[in-house]
């Protein structure tokens, strides 16, 4: 059954201006609608209550309790970690189904990944003059491998985890320049706040996120999609940064195929800078 988050990333586009706040708040604060009173989060998006029962209704259930009593099940039956894994477990067992989930995230991504956004965004990375990549929290390190690739290519390629620094990195972008932002909710207010100061320059604005529509995939011009049965909940998030990970890989590997000769050579430095590095 398709989780409440799924259903409300995938309905975003058509929910009116006070629907759209209430799916913000729950995206980015899912776990503090069970204590609160519809008035309370009419309040808190600044919109009606009238407007929040449109909004429970847009999901299918019949009213806000309906949509409080399926948040609050959903949460009693997420974990930290996989549903899959019990203490039983030895941690060779909990190894292998972790693969397993992981295997079922690429082949689901590969299914919800297009092609084109995809190409697209594998010639503006190319081409620009300068990338800025902006992550937190679990994605943070998911932008600090996007720049270390691109840097390896010698690509002006900066990762950016801190939200202020992203405010002003992202306030000097020009039109030559790129800027990716990995957030796997799609809903973190700093990455989608550093896409929009991006565009104001005129940067190309890539998003890294979970299938379905978001606040983030509306700041995008190009939107690469993962598709993870991870809960809300996870800590680790493994699988979807595996994912994010391979999108990054497959764009990195696309630039060496096709680099020209300052290109090889940049490769070449790289690895030459690096020998005393090892022994």
């Amino acid at each position: 059954m398709e989780s409440v988050m799924h259903r409300i990333r995938f309905l975003y586009r058509e929910m009116g201006r006070g629907e759209k706040k209430i799916a913000d708040y729950l995206l980015e604060h899912v776990g503090e609608i069970v204590g609160l009173s519809i008035s309370t989060l009419a309040e808190a998006c600044g919109c009606g209550e009238a407007t929040v029962v449109r909004f429970a209704r847009r999901l299918g259930f019949d009213g806000y309790q309906s949509l409080k009593i399926r948040i609050a099940q959903e949460m009693n039956a997420s974990s930290v970690v996989s549903r899959e894994i019990s203490p039983e477990d030895s941690c060779f067992d909990i190894f292998c189904k972790q693969m397993r989930e992981i295997t079922v995230t690429l082949q689901n991504t590969e299914s919800v990944l297009d092609p084109a956004q995809l190409e697209a965004a594998a010639q503006k990375l190319m081409n620009a003059r300068r990338i800025a990549v902006f992550g937190l929290g679990n994605s943070a390190a998911i932008a600090t491998d996007a720049a270390h690739k691109f840097l390896r290519l010698g690509l002006d390629a900066q990762a950016c985890c801190d939200n202020h620094l992203q405010a002003i990195i992202a306030s000097h972008l020009d039109r030559r320049s790129v800027a990716v932002g990995v957030s796997h909710s799609g809903a973190s207010k700093d990455i989608v706040e550093a896409l929009r100061l991006s565009k104001i320059g005129g940067a190309c604005t890539i998003c890294i996120t979970s299938a379905g529509a978001s606040p983030l995939v509306e700041a995008a011009d190009i939107a690469l999609f993962t598709k993870s049965e991870e809960t809300e909940h996870s800590i680790l998030a493994v699988n979807s940064r595996i994912a994010q990970l391979a999108i990054i890989d497959a764009i990195y590997s696309y630039i060496v195929v096709r680099a020209d000769k300052a290109s090889m050579q940049a490769i070449f430095n790289t690895e030459v800078a690096l020998q005393d590095k090892k022994y």
